[in-house]
């Protein structure tokens, strides 16, 4: 339906890449989970946890064959897991070793954790098929892999994954259900629009629905969705430090990293006009920004990334006060100011004005579960997709070092991304569990239910009211065309806004539009029959993920920005929104980095009514600690184990060499060399023919560093230190 795009560097808006023609199984395999995942409930902790484990699979099954790297769960202890590894029959074709290692891994994984799915008859057939066209027998079940069977490992790394999923702590077994947590406020009954003016407002609210949808588009069995995962802190991560971790008892032991303390709470006090609350500001934001959401508003802005984007961290707010210059609260949007240049072509961003309101509504649905439901963390595995697939990237990790084959490259950008998302997920939704944060449908509901807090001379006056702003939340008076038929609505609070789904009966051809609306019947700009994810909002996933996201892409590719300067998505008129029709005209959504793109994720979640300001940038704060940490601590397994050429019966002699270096082997067949650095960095590889015993060897410090040789079957048949002068 969605088609993503990197725009290179010779044309900015026209270019299309070419894909390429075959994928590494790697790839094969990720694009059957993504596709499995948009058939699955949306469920983002779930998801992140399986596109992780199946990133640990794909990689250990690539890392063990006579590859200088280190497993991550095969032959390891994980978390509180040991999985044994008794060695296996060097192959006598390595690549085909892998490839069949994956693929039985793969095939037995994904199998079992999509086999209760509501979309399993499909996802199971598309795993059948793939796995059955690369000449594999789904039979075949044996995880006895001692007498050199690829296939049996592949089973065997899939059956400890599997049994390591079942004590994780994400209670996997019992289908992911709740054990502790109860909601503090009962649920809001939709579609009765009832006095919502009773609950905790600092406490989230479970939705009633008459039929339930999510937001991958599937019925949901219950109309009363229960809070998703608010115990997950506690499943097992992957680089999230147990410094930075607390537990927590309020009710249940919370497991809580990175805890960025508390949201801002309502406030009681008489003393304030209400928009000086804090609260009452930040849900505030969120009703005055749904009234951008209208085309028949004629507000053209740039959106190219010479005028949005550009960023720096150090420009995120922490105090209220720099959170109230942070956020435009009436125009929207946030203080950046684009780049004046394409630091590709060294030529200026061509401008594109668009519609406000279409540039709006579309980063709502655009960025709300990916372009074709993967929730989130699968969103960012499409974006590294396609980064990959793009003509202008160089294959090197960090932008350094040898071009990876496309296999090596996918295995550890799957690893560092899965990683990152995983912990993004245990981190955030710890917090959701321990916070339990309200909504805005809640919270701007309640507000409206007691009145407003700007003026203890006006009717309706509650310290605990929406706080009065002309021309967006107002008493609605006599003669108001909101009053009443027996002014029954005179005194209450009205708020200009979208007008939400009872005005669209086809989205296909409705538009709800803006206008005033009753305070109460707030809503955000989300289908009817989903209105907002079955969680708490502190802090926002999309942001924590993203912001993870943004970074691992960064340092995976050595570069911040996208392939040729430019990242875009072309967007269709009235053709691409779900929950209404729309856009007014087509664009294209355009990003220079990727930090670039999550933040303006961040951004869709307000115009889309899902969070206030105070879940935003907290979120993106410790989704850039986990993205660079994901990185780190995949790295420690990506670079060579050193201690190897201490310990085994190679022969370890220096070698003095300028240049050139002539390697002595007693076998002539040498098909591959390669240079690592002291801590393990693989600096240089090159494929050399059977003769060749000299080569040049550029660009290194005078220094130690480990050298090893492989034969043409993949065996180390050479293993030394070497000093350069």
């Amino acid at each position: 339906m969605k088609n993503y795009f990197i725009v290179a560097f010779l044309s900015l808006l026209l270019y299309t890449p070419t894909l390429q023609a075959q994928h590494s199984v790697a790839r094969d395999w990720n694009e059957e989970l993504l596709s499995a995942i948009r058939n699955d409930f949306a469920r983002p902790t779930v998801h992140a946890r399986n596109l992780f484990h199946s990133a640990i699979a794909m990689y250990d099954a690539w890392v063990i064959f006579n590859n200088p790297s280190q497993t991550v769960f095969l032959g390891k202890t994980y978390g509180n897991y040991t999985c044994a590894f008794n060695g296996i029959t060097t192959p006598s074709n390595p690549v085909a070793a892998q490839h069949e290692t994956i693929s039985y891994a793969m095939y037995r994984l994904l199998t079992h954790r999509f086999a209760s799915s509501p979309g399993a008859a499909t996802s199971l057939a598309s795993f059948e098929t793939l796995f059955t066209s690369y000449g594999y027998d789904s039979t075949f079940t044996s995880t006895d892999y001692s007498s050199g069977s690829y296939a049996a490992l592949g089973n065997y790394l899939a059956n400890e994954i599997i049994n390591f999923g079942l004590q994780d702590g994400s209670n996997e077994q019992n289908g992911y259900a709740n054990q502790f947590y109860t909601p503090s406020n009962n649920p809001l009954i939709l579609e009765l629009y009832e006095d919502n003016s009773t609950i905790n407002p600092n406490k989230w609210q479970p939705l009633a629905f008459d039929v339930y949808i999510d937001q991958s588009g599937n019925p949901f069995p219950l109309n009363t969705p229960d809070f998703l995962s608010p115990e997950w802190g506690e499943v097992i991560p992957f680089s999230l430090k147990t410094e930075d971790l607390e537990i927590i008892n309020d009710g249940f032991d919370c497991y809580i990293y990175n805890n960025p303390g508390a949201p801002e709470y309502i406030q009681d006090s008489n003393n304030n006009d209400g928009i000086d609350d804090p609260y009452k500001w930040h849900f505030a934001l969120v009703s005055l920004w749904s009234s951008h959401l209208d085309p028949a508003d004629n507000t053209m802005i740039d959106i190219s990334p010479g005028a949005i984007g550009n960023l720096d961290t150090t420009q995120f707010p922490q105090t209220f006060q720099e959170y109230q210059a942070f956020y435009d609260i009436y125009q929207g949007g946030d203080p950046s100011v684009g780049r004046s240049l394409n630091p590709v072509t060294n030529m200026p961003y061509t401008p594109q004005m668009v519609k406000r309101a279409d540039y709006a509504r579309v980063l709502a649905e655009y960025w709300a579960d990916g372009p074709d439901s993967e929730t989130p963390p699968g969103h960012w595995f499409t974006i590294m997709n396609y980064v990959s697939d793009h003509p202008l990237v160089q294959k090197r990790l960090n932008g350094s070092g040898p071009i990876l084959d496309d296999l090596q490259w996918d295995v550890k950008c799957y690893l560092v991304l899965g990683g990152a998302m995983h912990d993004a997920a245990i981190n955030t939704w710890g917090l959701k569990g321990y916070y339990d944060y309200v909504r805005p449908i809640s919270a701007i509901r309640y507000m409206a239910g007691k009145g407003q807090s700007s003026d203890n001379t006006l009717p309706s006056y509650d310290p605990h009211g929406l706080p009065l702003i002309p021309g967006y939340i107002e008493l609605i008076e006599t003669g108001d065309a909101l009053a009443g038929t027996a002014d029954e609505n005179v005194g209450k609070l009205k708020v200009y806004a979208w007008k939400g789904p009872d005005y669209i009966n086809d989205p296909t051809t409705d538009i709800a539009g803006v206008d005033w609306i009753l305070a109460s019947k707030w809503w955000p700009y989300q289908r009817g029959t989903f209105v907002t994810p079955p969680f708490a909002g502190y802090v926002s996933g999309h942001s924590t993920f993203s912001r993870a996201a943004a970074e691992v892409l960064t340092l995976l590719t050595g570069d911040e920005y996208f392939p040729g300067g430019m990242g875009t998505f072309d967007i269709p008129q009235d053709n691409f929104l779900v929950f209404e029709k729309g856009p007014s005209a087509p664009f294209t959504l355009q990003w220079a980095t990727y930090r670039d793109a999550s933040d303006q994720t961040s951004l869709s979640r307000i115009w889309g009514g899902i969070h206030p300001p105070i879940d935003d940038i907290r979120g993106r704060i410790i989704g850039e600690k986990i993205g660079i940490d994901a990185f780190n601590k995949a790295n420690q397994y990506f670079v060579l184990s050193t201690e190897e050429f201490d310990t085994k019966t190679t022969r370890i002699y220096p070698v003095p060499f300028t240049d050139q270096l002539t390697i002595e082997t007693e076998n002539d067949q040498v098909s591959n060399l390669e240079i690592y650095s002291i801590d393990g960095r693989l600096l240089f590889t090159e494929i050399i023919n059977s003769n060749q015993k000299t080569f040049k060897i550029p660009n290194l410090q005078t220094g130690i560093y480990f050298l090893k040789a492989y034969d043409f079957n993949g065996k180390v048949i050479l293993q030394e230190k070497v000093i350069k002068n």
